[in-house]
């Protein structure tokens, strides 16, 4: 940790100064509260989130787990449905040149427009969200799978094939290793947009959720529960993409240097 210190100082000191600016800056005046409430406000709005609760009842704890739960059950569904689906279009080029005018429309579709289509389908209860968050997870993920395993670099089937490597062999020991860091990037970006699905769909019919938090928030024009909802939805994103991140490092320690190479 002593190591790394040098490394995360300034961003953490830059961020300090950010902080004491912000405080500073609407208590003298500069910044208006009502659309920069300071820090100390949202610090104790936090503590009241975590006791009292947001509308009365519901923490900020519940508010979190129950948008936790909704974002992976989505995406986790989308992958399970992406991946094998987006391996089997990218290893046939039929396959790809047949469904890649669907892929492009259904990615291009904004997943929020569903949301009345989707209602009708399933009313405004859990399934509506989840089915939300997996669509639009799904076809990111799916198009980042079906490129990773077309566009595997034809050098390295060749070798393996000359040295007789053929079939599934080829597919496990060439083409899959060759493709999951397009993968492993797709996941990243589906998981992008699975929170920014959530939010709008939280919007509707529940008032657990991040997403029903910040909409409560303003209906009540408090610009710092708000704040907060953004601050924890960032911050799960962000710590499941560095989980994906470290899970990539692992399985694929080769891949971290690859755009080294190709410069």
């Amino acid at each position: 940790m002593m190591r790394r210190f040098p490394q995360i100082a300034p961003p953490l000191i830059a961020l300090a100064i950010l902080l004491v600016a912000w405080e500073l800056g609407v208590r003298y005046g500069f910044l208006k509260p009502y659309q920069f409430p300071p820090v100390s406000r949202i610090a104790s709005s936090f503590v009241e989130l975590s006791t009292i609760g947001f509308p009365t009842g519901v923490s900020i704890w519940s508010h979190t787990l129950t948008t936790l739960v909704r974002v992976l059950l989505g995406y986790v569904g989308a992958l399970a449905l992406a991946i094998p689906l987006g391996v089997v279009i990218g290893s046939f080029q039929v396959l790809d040149k047949l469904t890649a005018p669907l892929v492009v429309f259904c990615r291009s579709v904004a997943t929020l427009s569903l949301l009345p289509l989707v209602i009708v389908w399933f009313g405004a209860g859990e399934l509506t969200k989840v089915f939300l968050i997996g669509y639009g997870c799904f076809w990111v993920m799916l198009s980042n799978v079906i490129a990773g395993v077309r566009y595997v670099d034809p050098v390295l089937v060749r070798a393996a094939r000359t040295f007789g490597v053929h079939g599934g062999e080829l597919f496990r020991r060439v083409v899959l290793p060759a493709a999951l860091p397009r993968i492993f990037a797709g996941a990243r970006m589906a998981l992008g947009v699975g929170f920014m699905v959530i939010v709008g769909a939280e919007m509707i019919g529940t008032i657990e959720g991040l997403g029903a938090l910040i909409m409560e928030a303003r209906t009540f024009y408090r610009s710092e529960i708000t704040i907060i909802g953004m601050l924890i939805i960032g911050g799960i994103g962000f710590a499941i993409s560095a989980g994906l991140t470290a899970l990539e490092r692992l399985l694929l320690p080769w891949a971290g240097n690859l755009d080294a190479v190709r410069r």
